[in-house]
């Protein structure tokens, strides 16, 4: 299984998806509890490889995660420009607006929740192909 990590100051995009490209979890966690999530994931889930973002604080989450994450996790940095757009497009696929908002252009529609579970996902897919 693969995990994705969109790292970020105060919020990060976590996602795992099987090898059968089925997605198994994504959540928006603290930064906080963002080690701590993972660790059990990588407990939930067989992760051998985790695919994370390279722009903001990538360094720094690249080092925790070598500390936190099991030996047998490789970790490769993807690059994600651009995700954010690309998720907020994901984002009204997976949940279409209801009601009234469904006559509002979607260019001019802000999803109502933060997306960075949709980022990782986006991550893992870009790794894949």
């Amino acid at each position: 299984m693969i995990l994705g990590f969109d790292p970020g100051k105060d919020k990060c995009g976590i996602a795992v998806m099987g090898t059968d490209n089925l997605l198994k979890y994504h959540q928006v966690v603290a930064s906080s509890e963002a080690i701590a999530t993972l660790k059990s994931l990588c407990q939930q889930f067989p992760i051998d490889l985790c695919v994370m973002g390279n722009q903001t604080t990538s360094k720094t989450w690249k080092q925790k995660l070598l500390e936190a994450l099991p030996e047998s996790v490789k970790i490769i940095q993807i690059d994600e420009r651009y995700s954010t757009l690309e998720a907020r497009d994901r984002y009204w696929q997976m949940y279409p607006p209801q009601g009234l908002t469904r006559l509002i252009p979607q260019g001019m529609l802000t999803p109502p929740r933060p997306i960075d579970d949709i980022v990782a996902i986006i991550l893992i897919e870009r790794y894949l192909s």
